[in-house]
């Protein structure tokens, strides 16, 4: 059976939103990540990263939630658009662009020590972030879906941190991006959707974001480069 290492963040949601959609049999791995369970030798032969999600599937070994959505959807035959340069280009632009934006946002806006002046680098990834969702905003004019007709992993993609854009932009950012919101509210109103947001509740993790968490999952703070 298809092994899935997962926490309760949003790259594994995502993933864990198709699986509920396309009825893959899974078993739910915990990681948890503020107890430093990533960095397991066990983890780190199936992602050497060190980072959720990750999949076994009997053997074949995928990590990194745009890579597993792309693997399991050609697996399948499912949720898979029928233009696959226009699915690769949005895909990408989530893979590279607003991931990695969002969590920087987040990180800037929460988590970054309160002692210290981070208003430039907080403002730069409030900018680029917001910038990424200005852009997904207006290609969802018009369209109910992000490729063609059909709700995709593309969809599922976005969905995974869009659905967080008020923990990353503030509470009212949402009203700045309506057609985002639209095909969020779509896809968080899906059977699949809410359980994949519930698969975490059947397992306990850390809550605390204490000293041993931050070290584990902020280990820049502890560990000087340059």
């Amino acid at each position: 059976m298809l092994k899935f290492y997962f926490n309760g963040s949003p790259n594994p949601t995502k993933v864990a939103l198709f699986l509920e959609e396309s009825g893959l049999a899974f078993e739910p791995v915990k990681i948890d990540t503020r107890k430093g369970e990533q960095f397991t030798p066990e983890f780190l032969k199936i992602n050497p990263n060190g980072k959720v999600p990750a999949i076994d599937d009997n053997g074949t070994i995928v990590f990194d939630s745009n890579a597993i959505l792309l693997y399991l959807a050609e697996k399948t035959g499912k949720f898979l658009p029928s233009n696959r340069a226009e699915l690769l280009s949005w895909l990408m632009f989530v893979a590279t662009g607003v991931g990695p934006y969002s969590g920087q946002a987040v990180h800037f806006k929460h988590f970054a020590p309160k002692d210290q002046n981070h208003d430039y680098a907080h403002n730069r990834y409030q900018y680029e972030t917001d910038r990424h969702y200005k852009i997904l905003d207006d290609h969802l004019k018009g369209r109910r879906y992000m490729v063609g007709d059909d709700y995709s992993i593309v969809d599922m993609a976005l969905w995974g941190w869009a659905r967080m854009v008020p923990f990353k932009l503030g509470d009212d950012a949402f009203a700045r991006y309506p057609n985002v919101k639209r095909l969020v509210d779509e896809i968080s109103a899906r059977p699949a959707a809410a359980r994949a947001i519930a698969l975490k509740d059947k397992f306990t993790f850390k809550a605390e974001m204490d000293d041993e968490a931050r070290s584990n999952m902020f280990k820049h703070m502890t560990t000087k480069v340059a």
